[in-house]
C-alpha cells in the first residue's frame, strides 16, 4: 500500500464530481511528490534528511487535515471512503521517511510485474512446475537488469556464453550488477534505460 494508492482514490473521486475537498488532498498528496522529485538520486542518507526536514511535517499537516475532514462528511460518502483508506493505513504511509532506501510508493515494482501480470493467462501453457519456476527465474534477471539499467538481451548473451564453464558455487559472479561493467554497454544504451 503505498500513496499511489491513496491518491488515486482522491483522484477518481475529483474526477467525477470535481470535489474541491479530493482536489486538495491531491495537491497535499502531490507536494510530497514534488519532495521525491528533488531528492531523486541523492543517497539514502540525504533522501532520508530531507524526507524528515520537507515530507514529515507535511505528512502531519495532511493527517490533520483528513482527520478533520472526516468528521465532517458522511459515512457513506465516497469521500469518507477515500479518507478511511488513507486514514487506516497511516503507519504503513510513513514508512517510507524512516528509511531514505524506500520509494515513496511501490510504482517501481508494479511497472517491473506488469508484464507479467499481463501474461499470467499463457503461463499455465509452461507444461510443468519445473517450466514455470525457471521462467520466473528469467523474468527475475531480466527485471534486475532493466532496474540497474542494464539491457537484458546483452546480459543473457554474456552469461549464457560463460555460464557452461562457470563454477556452480560461484554463480552469484555472473548477477546483473556483478558483470554490468563487463557488458560493453554503450553509454547511450544505459542512458536511455535509466530514462
Amino acid at each position: 500500500m503505498d500513496k499511489a494508492h491513496v491518491r488515486r482514490g482522491f483522484f477518481d473521486l475529483y474526477e467525477a464530481i470535481q470535489s474541491p475537498t479530493a482536489k486538495e488532498a491531491i495537491e497535499r498528496i502531490n507536494a510530497l511528490y514534488a519532495i521525491e522529485t528533488a531528492i531523486r538520486g541523492e543517497s539514502a542518507e540525504m533522501r532520508l534528511a530531507m524526507r524528515q526536514k520537507h515530507a514529515v511535517p507535511l505528512l502531519m499537516e495532511l493527517h490533520a487535515w483528513m482527520i478533520q475532514v472526516r468528521t465532517e462528511v458522511e459515512n457513506a460518502s465516497a469521500l469518507a471512503k477515500a479518507l478511511n483508506y488513507a486514514l487506516n493505513r497511516w503507519e504503513t504511509l510513513l514508512r517510507y521517511t524512516q528509511d531514505g532506501h524506500l520509494e515513496v510508493d511501490n510504482n517501481i515494482a508494479e511497472r517491473a510485474v506488469r508484464g507479467a501480470c499481463v501474461g499470467k493467462k499463457n503461463y499455465s501453457f509452461f507444461g510443468s512446475d519445473s517450466g514455470g519456476e525457471r521462467a520466473a527465474i528469467a523474468y527475475s534477471l531480466i527485471e534486475t537488469c532493466k532496474l540497474n539499467n542494464i539491457d537484458p538481451q546483452r546480459y543473457l548473451q554474456y552469461v549464457l556464453e560463460r555460464i557452461a564453464d562457470h563454477p556452480i558455487n560461484r554463480v552469484e559472479e555472473l548477477l546483473p550488477w556483478n558483470v554490468a561493467d563487463k557488458l560493453n554497454q554503450p553509454d547511450q544504451v544505459t542512458q536511455a534505460l535509466a530514462a
